[in-house]
């Protein structure tokens, strides 16, 4: 049952109407879930190998439905088939197609059976083989043409051969060879480059299946002007697609384009100012914007307008009138600056965070930067007193000094105790450094004052008073 249940119990939702999503060329049956939809028309469309498409007349009365694969009269035999559209739809597409009221319309022999669907599969899986020997026979023939697709019947007696030229084939002689080596009722079909990358298909540069290979019936002619209407650049690298023709999607928008550019002043106008003359060198179209330059060939003291403003511009040139500025604020005296309105979440915003960061940790380690001379923290703690090394407990029982008896303590070269909280502030630094002794600087027998010699035979370097 291609049904489902709506949770609010008010009725069934129809699916019928959605074919499957590899079915080229699909038709949305968007009255499908109309009571008797299907049996108000005896006429169904066929689909068959890529985008060939038949109607025909179900003259037995058949239940059919969207998606039934079918046996349809053929000449000669029969097609195999798979059924795309039914109901009131299928006149509207007959008349889309072109189809006269007064063709021969064939008819629909029965639902495709086991043995119906061997053949059929069988005829398929020559297909390939078939078109690369046509090719060979059709190149020792001397003709300029390409095979580009060949598709059998659904009963195997008759096979389509599609093809490429440039100029008018006479294969009045590869259909005789083509007949003898294959054994089959040989057609010639020749079709354009766009249709043969529509029954090929395959991925444009926008990341979808290619338009003619899944909703387009027909194609337009594309020429350059709509490149030209659209400011794009002429480069055919990017303005052709897969089938080496300029792209089919350079017609969507061109119409949309066209309507903005008649909003736009003219190229060749030329803007008069009190202080220089400008000249158009190009057009933001979408936003009506216009770019000038006071140069003709390159781009020199370019100057962004809106259309308004170079409207007004031109009326006062009229007039003979000409503005001191060609900018629309410079009365303000401010520059036109585009608002980002994502900027608050720009990627760059902890950029500017992490360089402060930076920049302080640069400025504490700069005072350590001039005691690259000095021995490990670790070895401060071994001071050379006579070749003895001061315990824990002769540290705790230094007293505290005031401030005054620093000043005595560095000339005497007497080690400084570090102040507690509450004691007086601490003397100026020299050049913002910590005076800081070497090894062999601290009080002891084995010297007298300055001059004192470690046991390891480095000289101490002399204090400087606070």
């Amino acid at each position: 049952m291609n049904e489902f249940k709506l949770k609010n119990g008010s009725g069934p939702l129809c699916c019928k109407g959605c074919g499957r999503q590899d079915n080229k060329l699909n038709t949305y049956d968007w009255l499908a879930d109309i009571p008797g939809n299907a049996g108000e028309q005896d006429m169904v469309e066929v689909q068959f190998k890529n985008t060939r498409k038949g109607y025909f007349k179900n003259s037995n009365g058949l239940n059919l439905e969207k998606g039934d694969i079918v046996a349809v009269e053929a000449s000669p035999g029969h097609d195999i088939g798979t059924v795309t559209l039914t109901g009131r739809l299928v006149p509207l597409q007959m008349r889309k197609a072109n189809v006269k009221p007064d063709a021969e319309i064939r008819r629909v022999y029965r639902k495709a059976k086991p043995v119906d669907m061997e053949k059929y599969e069988e005829a398929k899986s020559r297909e390939h083989d078939t078109m690369i020997r046509s090719r060979k026979i059709a190149e020792s023939l001397g003709l300029q043409m390409k095979i580009g697709d060949v598709e059998y019947q659904g009963d195997g007696n008759k096979a389509i051969f599609y093809y490429i030229a440039d100029e008018r084939v006479d294969f009045r002689q590869l259909i005789k060879v083509l007949a003898e080596t294959f054994r089959v009722r040989i057609e010639m079909k020749q079709i354009g480059a766009r249709q043969e990358a529509g029954r090929i298909g395959g991925i444009g540069p926008c990341g979808r299946e290619l338009c003619c290979a899944t909703w387009m019936t027909n194609f337009v002619s594309v020429s350059t002007s709509a490149a030209r209407f659209q400011d794009i650049s002429l480069n055919p690298q990017k303005l052709a697609g897969q089938c080496a023709k300029l792209k089919c999607c350079l017609n969507y928008e061109v119409d949309a384009y066209v309507e903005c550019q008649k909003r736009l002043p003219s190229k060749e106008i030329v803007l008069e100012t009190a202080d220089s003359t400008y000249y158009y060198f190009k057009a933001d179209i979408l936003k009506n914007q216009v770019t000038y330059s006071t140069d003709k060939s390159f781009l020199a003291n370019e100057v962004t307008i809106s259309a308004r403003r170079a409207f007004e511009v031109i009326n006062m040139n009229k007039r003979g009138e000409k503005p001191e500025r060609l900018s629309e604020n410079y009365m303000s005296g401010e520059t036109s600056r585009s608002k980002d309105l994502l900027e608050q979440d720009s990627l760059t915003r902890f950029d500017k965070s992490k360089n402060g960061k930076k920049k302080k940790k640069q400025k504490n380690a700069a005072p350590a930067s001039g005691m690259a001379g000095r021995e490990p923290v670790k070895n401060e703690k071994k001071r050379s007193a006579g070749g003895q090394n001061p315990g824990k407990t002769g540290q705790a029982d230094r007293p505290v000094r005031e401030v005054s008896d620093v000043k005595d303590a560095a000339s005497s070269g007497q080690p400084r105790s570090r102040r507690k909280p509450g004691n007086a502030p601490r003397p100026e630094r020299n050049g913002g450094r910590r005076n800081r002794r070497n090894d062999g600087n601290a009080p002891g027998t084995g010297g007298e004052g300055n001059n004192n010699v470690s046991d390891s035979g480095v000289k101490a370097v002399p204090d400087v008073q606070a």
